[in-house]
This record gives structure tokens, C-alpha cells and sequence, in this order.
């Protein structure tokens, strides 16, 4: 599977153009045209009980929950493919596998590559008019525009070249702190992970902290007769 990635050119102003295949593996043959934008209301409810199923929750391994609203007005396909994936657990332990500072974060690749998805078919583009403002959801693709998949990413800072070239499908509406504080890097070297994907209606609380090692005890290095081995 062709990495989906986001690739900054050398030209600020056109910092992040593309989520593209790399040049070694890109295709050969012109890819499909893309598909006209769709006009539509860009204005989110950021009150998270309200349409609870339409609502992603990322627990982060940073101690953070992220709250995105999800719109299927703009994209109703891809809606539906967060939301079977979030419930299935495929995001849970996936790691953000290409963190750009200043730019976006982009997880939801099982593999950590970013050129994993799941088993399911890509998805056709529902390319919409909502801009890629600070907080915004979009699905990573190919260079292929009906290559989206599983992986998405959050933008840090608005990037409006990417408009109508991918496919926005939520934003973030509480805890973008904690988005701020996934951890740079292509891989990172010590990745920020999803620890549990959920929707609202759901109910699920956040997981349990992951437990760092520490130098075992005195006590656990000997264990009394009456521990279990």
C-alpha cells in the first residue's frame, strides 16, 4: 500500500500542498481528475453532549482526551468509516506516525509506516469547501484522490492549500492542548499514541495510564512464602 503522507514543499506558502505517495512509489499513470468541492455550512457544535454519537473521543498515551466533532454533512462516507473503525478498536495503539511542528499530526496507520490501513476498500473523495482551519480533520490519501482509507490528520495551524484536495470530516471541539502536545517527529522517537478511540454515545471513560518501568522492590525481587511466584 502507497504511503499516505503530507508532504511540505520548499516554498512556505505552499508548506504541506500534498498527501502524497513518494516519488518511488507513485504511479506511473495520471491519477483520476479530482472531484468538484462540495459547498456546504461549515459551522460545528462544540457542545460535546449534544449528538453524542457523532462525536470521536482520542485518549492519548500524553494523558489527554480529544474531543472531534464529526460531520457527515460534509462527508458522509468517511463519517461512517471513523466511526466502524473507532468502534471495532482499530485505532486503539496506533500511533501518530508523522507529526510536523507547526503543520499537522497524522495517525491511523496500524502498521506506523504510513503505508498500513485497513482491511476495509479506500474510500471515493467527498472533497467539500471547508477549509483546513486550526483543529480541522482530514483524511490522509495518496496521490489518488479514492485512496483514503483509515489514517486522518489534524491540522495545527490553518493550511488553505489543502483545501479541496482532501477530504475534511471533523474538528476538534475540546482538548486541542492535548493535540499540541503530540510529539514531533517522522516517526517520532517516542511516539504519542491513541490509547482508546470511542464515540460519545458510547460512555466509555478514559483507559488506565500506561505504567512506565521502574527498578523492581525489594520485596518484588524476593518474594515472601506467602506471594505467588
Amino acid at each position: 500500500m502507497k504511503a499516505r503522507v503530507l508532504v511540505p514543499t520548499m516554498m512556505g506558502m505552499l508548506m504541506g500542498l500534498a498527501l502524497t505517495a513518494s516519488p518511488a512509489l507513485a504511479k506511473k499513470k495520471a491519477p483520476p481528475p479530482t472531484p468538484e468541492p462540495t459547498a456546504v455550512s461549515t459551522a460545528v457544535d462544540a457542545d460535546i453532549s449534544h449528538d453524542a454519537d457523532n462525536v470521536l473521543l482520542l485518549d492519548l498515551s500524553d494523558g489527554g482526551r480529544v474531543a472531534i466533532r464529526l460531520m457527515p454533512q460534509w462527508a458522509p462516507t468517511h463519517v461512517e468509516r471513523i466511526k466502524t473503525l473507532a468502534r471495532e478498536g482499530f485505532y486503539n495503539g496506533v500511533i501518530f506516525h508523522r507529526v510536523i511542528d507547526g503543520f499537522m499530526a497524522q495517525t491511523g496507520d496500524p502498521t506506523g509506516t504510513g503505508e498500513g490501513g485497513s482491511k476495509l476498500p479506500d474510500l471515493k473523495a467527498e472533497f467539500n469547501a471547508v477549509p483546513h482551519l486550526r483543529g480541522t480533520v482530514s483524511m490522509a490519501r495518496t496521490n489518488d484522490p479514492n485512496s483514503a482509507n483509515s489514517q486522518f490528520f489534524i491540522v495545527f495551524y490553518p493550511r488553505f492549500a489543502l483545501d479541496h484536495k482532501y477530504t475534511v470530516f471533523g474538528r476538534v471541539i475540546s482538548g486541542m492542548q492535548y493535540v499540541d502536545a503530540i510529539q514531533r517527529g517522522e516517526p517520532p522517537a517516542n511516539p504519542t499514541r491513541v490509547l482508546q478511540a470511542s464515540l460519545a454515545s458510547d460512555k466509555k471513560g478514559p483507559p488506565p495510564a500506561p505504567v512506565s518501568a521502574a527498578a523492581p522492590s525489594l520485596s518484588a525481587a524476593k518474594p515472601s512464602l506467602s506471594q505467588p511466584n
